[in-house]
């Protein structure tokens, strides 16, 4: 059995993926070719420890920022779709 030896950066990356983004260990753990036991062990080292620079607590600000953002640009979208529908279908 080899022991390969990952960087902090790399368990770093690989935990932000889990904890962040939300990505399930298992799938993490097959595209990275690391086992998910170590997956877990990263994320109980790493995700108490916090961010390099605290800017993955910035980061994941941001991402819920856009995404309230996204939820209202896309409602104003609907909006004026079924406003557009509804004129066109007078018009006629």
């Amino acid at each position: 059995m080899s022991t390969a030896k990952f960087s902090d950066d790399f368990k770093r990356d690989a935990v932000h993926q889990i904890v962040e983004r939300g990505y399930p260990v298992a799938e993490v753990s097959k595209r990275l070719g690391v086992s998910s036991h170590s997956l877990y062990a990263w994320k109980k080292r790493f995700a108490k420890s916090g961010s390099r620079d605290g800017s993955i607590d910035e980061q994941a600000a941001e991402v819920r920022r856009l995404k309230l953002e996204l939820a209202r640009v896309t409602e104003e979208r609907d909006i004026l779709k079924k406003a557009t529908a509804y004129f066109a279908r007078d018009a006629k």
